[in-house]
């Protein structure tokens, strides 16, 4: 007769725990108000929640101060340099590199405080489904507010 393990006891008996839930490289409201363009809603999203940010070296796991490097896109006629930011991160260009960071609202003001006079724009979701671009000293304005 089969005895069917039941709870946390019948986890440890089994070897199996509840593993966490995987993190989800998204910002929902971002998505959202990048939909329907609302750039209120844009600058909402940005004060209350992460961003997704490609990375060309991800961050070491073990040092919560290293948030990797991040990439960015140099217009080769120009020089212009161009921050490209997304909501989830299967909106990700192939082409891009694979890692990606979740930064947070005091993160990204951070980084475009620091990087202000080099980027020339921010691009959400370049690609699509619902791209949209702003300077950063008016994403600056939009997260200090």
């Amino acid at each position: 007769m089969s005895r069917q393990r039941s709870g946390y006891a019948g986890q440890v008996a089994s070897g199996k725990r509840r593993g966490k839930k995987p993190l989800e490289f998204r910002n929902t409201q971002l998505a959202d108000a990048l939909q329907t363009q609302d750039i209120a809603a844009v600058a909402f999203a940005l004060r209350h929640g992460p961003t997704v940010v490609p990375l060309m070296r991800p961050g070491a796991r073990d040092d919560p101060r290293d948030s990797g490097e991040v990439w960015t896109y140099r217009d080769p006629d120009t020089g212009d340099v161009a921050l490209l930011l997304f909501s989830d991160a299967v909106h990700k260009p192939e082409a891009m590199p694979k890692a990606v960071g979740l930064n947070s609202p005091a993160w990204l003001r951070a980084f475009l405080g620091a990087h202000q006079d080099e980027i020339t724009t921010v691009f959400f979701d370049i690609a699509g489904p619902h791209p949209l671009q702003a300077s950063p000293a008016d994403l600056i304005a939009a997260l200090d507010a």
